[in-house]
């Protein structure tokens, strides 16, 4: 199993001392150590314009990072496709690539928040139209050096992407899938799927048949296992862990409800966005703390013994997985914050980089 650490950004729930250019130090203070403990990989989000987190350019911050770090691949989670030129985004992965020697991954997204959208003048209803026709023209010039593409969009003479790709990106494509044409189009377009955990895992196990299915039919051949990632709190005090991990982890799912408007009505009118219009009235029936209780059920946190149990009981729903931990998110102190990723390191990482693999 591959473990790398998500990078967030967030100042949400911190005190109001505590400045961008603070978040920014202590992030790039957990990616240097996570080089240093043998984690496999750093994947710093793209947000804009809000405490929720605020990384506009991830290419970018890990590109200080290749310089910062020695072997760690460096992973985009990811690149918010709609809110990109495609032109550009294949010559920023290119030219990163290259001065890393090719340790990156990139990954792609879709985008969720309405308010961020707004920020860049573009409807939400043109989501899905922008990504699929945007995605296939970056992978495309990845692999061929030459970007180019005729849809509506982003209509684009041929195009040389200097410097030029020298590695190719099959097995190193990953998309965020969480939701059902999402889980096709990663499928489609030979991208590793990734997921946040954030609902009951015999659901997810449903969405990722369907995806190994669609990837087998259009591929002829079994996708790489897919990447969950967690909010992530280890301990060796049991009791210690649970009140934390209460704390700032649901912290962390209030500022998801936030920054998405996840109760909103806006879900059930903007195209491509359905099955979030429909959860909407799942969340008002069951509501928050039960929510809450489920949230905090399919995390990874507790003592290293009690997430190694729940990794493995994971596994044996939904196969084998790669995964990613936020350490730093929702107020945690980066003093707690680097304990808990030391005592992960030290207990937990060598137990799953040894996990073989099982069959889904």
């Amino acid at each position: 199993m591959k473990v790398g650490i998500q990078m967030v950004f967030q100042s949400y729930g911190y005190d109001k001392s505590v400045t961008d250019s603070q978040v920014y130090d202590e992030e790039i203070r957990l990616g240097e150590l996570a080089d240093e403990l043998g984690f496999d990989a750093i994947w710093p989000v793209e947000h804009h314009f809000e405490d929720y987190a605020f990384c506009p350019d991830n290419t970018l911050f890990l590109a200080h990072m290749a310089a910062r770090t020695s072997q760690i691949s460096l992973a985009t989670g990811a690149v918010i496709v709609p809110w990109n030129n495609p032109l550009r985004v294949a010559e920023k992965i290119a030219l990163l690539d290259e001065l890393s020697h090719g340790r990156l991954l990139f990954g792609m997204g879709r985008g969720l928040a309405r308010r961020e959208y707004e920020g860049f003048g573009i409807s939400m209803d043109e989501s899905r139209e922008r990504f699929d026709e945007a995605a296939p023209m970056i992978l495309h010039a990845l692999e061929t050096g030459v970007i180019e593409g005729d849809g509506p969009y982003y209509p684009q003479a041929p195009t040389p992407i200097r410097p030029r790709p020298t590695r190719t990106f099959e097995g190193r494509t990953y998309c965020v899938a969480m939701s059902p044409d999402s889980v096709l189009t990663a499928a489609d377009i030979g991208a590793r799927m990734v997921v946040f955990s954030q609902r009951p895992w015999e659901q997810q196990a449903e969405a990722l048949e369907i995806y190994r299915q669609r990837y087998e039919a259009k591929h002829g051949s079994k996708p790489a296992p897919p990447v969950t990632c967690d909010f992530v709190y280890c301990d060796t005090d049991p009791k210690r862990a649970e009140e934390v991990a209460k704390e700032h982890l649901l912290g962390y799912l209030t500022s998801v409800m936030e920054h998405y408007e996840l109760a909103g009505e806006h879900f059930k009118s903007a195209k491509g966005y359905e099955s979030y219009g429909s959860a909407v009235d799942i969340l008002r029936a069951v509501g928050m703390e039960s929510m809450g209780d489920m949230y905090l059920g399919v995390q990874a946190w507790g003592t290293p013994d009690q997430i190694l149990e729940k990794i493995e009981a994971r596994r044996k729903i939904i196969g084998d997985f790669d995964l990613t931990c936020c350490f730093r998110y929702a107020g945690i102190p980066y003093e707690t914050a680097e304990a808990s990723m030391r005592t992960f390191a030290r207990e937990v990482l060598p137990v799953l980089h040894a996990y073989e693999t099982v069959a889904p």
